[in-house]
């Protein structure tokens, strides 16, 4: 059966899978170096490429095999799932020659079996994968959205320590409000009122607000970090 497909396994870049779970690249190698330190995958081999993007006209990716594949988008983007198993069939549709012969009865048997395989395969990547991609599909749907202070709550952080991340981590301007990137994203909204002083002059106030999908992704990213 494995004589009809070539030796050398299709691979993936961590620019492919930045794309995929709509992440920087820079954010997914360091997630990937995260996971090599604590074993959960092996560190994938380096590869300087072409940028066809701004910045330097080379750049390095890794080059990460199926498995390790899925660790990462587990771990960076669960809902995601879906479009990286999308993702293995064009590749191995593409690693696949096999040396078509319809009249052949063995042939057709070995390549009715391979496909069989992979599809039971798929399936049961997909089943496993079923519950922690509901859940976060579910809240990062949601119109609801809550203040930071109860997004600490929930993540077990105190809501001073969160501010202080936020800002720390570039995610909050000095003033908490969320830096344009995130807002685009649609990870935050900003709720603006007014209120009057004694003197009856107004004052703008501002209060940032977590949406559902920011919930998802500052849950991922504060539990990977505290694991």
């Amino acid at each position: 059966m494995n004589d009809l497909i070539r030796s050398k396994e299709p691979t993936m870049s961590s620019r492919e899978i930045a794309e995929l779970v709509d992440s920087r690249h820079d954010d997914v190698k360091r997630s990937i170096y995260r996971l090599a330190e604590r074993g959960v995958i092996a560190l994938p081999p380096l590869a300087e490429v072409s940028n066809t993007g701004p910045g330097p006209r080379t750049i390095t990716e890794f080059r990460i095999g199926k498995r390790d594949s899925y660790v990462i988008v587990a771990q960076l983007s669960p809902e995601f799932t879906a479009r990286l198993v999308d993702r293995w069939q064009e590749l191995e549709a593409r690693a696949a020659q096999p040396a078509v012969n319809l009249a052949d009865p063995a042939f057709l048997r070995t390549a009715l079996l391979q496909y069989t395989e992979r599809v039971i395969q798929l399936e049961q990547t997909v089943a496993e994968q079923a519950p922690a991609v509901e859940f976060a599909r579910a809240v990062r749907n949601t119109a609801d959205s809550i203040s930071i202070g109860d997004l600490a709550r929930v993540l077990g952080i105190g809501q001073n320590r969160m501010f202080r991340q936020l800002r720390a981590d570039h995610i909050l301007m000095a003033d908490n409000r969320p830096y344009q990137h995130y807002l685009d994203r649609g990870y935050f909204r900003v709720v603006e009122s007014v209120w009057i002083d004694a003197a009856k002059e107004p004052h703008p106030t501002f209060k940032t607000l977590v949406t559902g999908r920011g919930q998802v992704y500052l849950q991922r990213k504060y539990a990977a970090e505290a694991a």
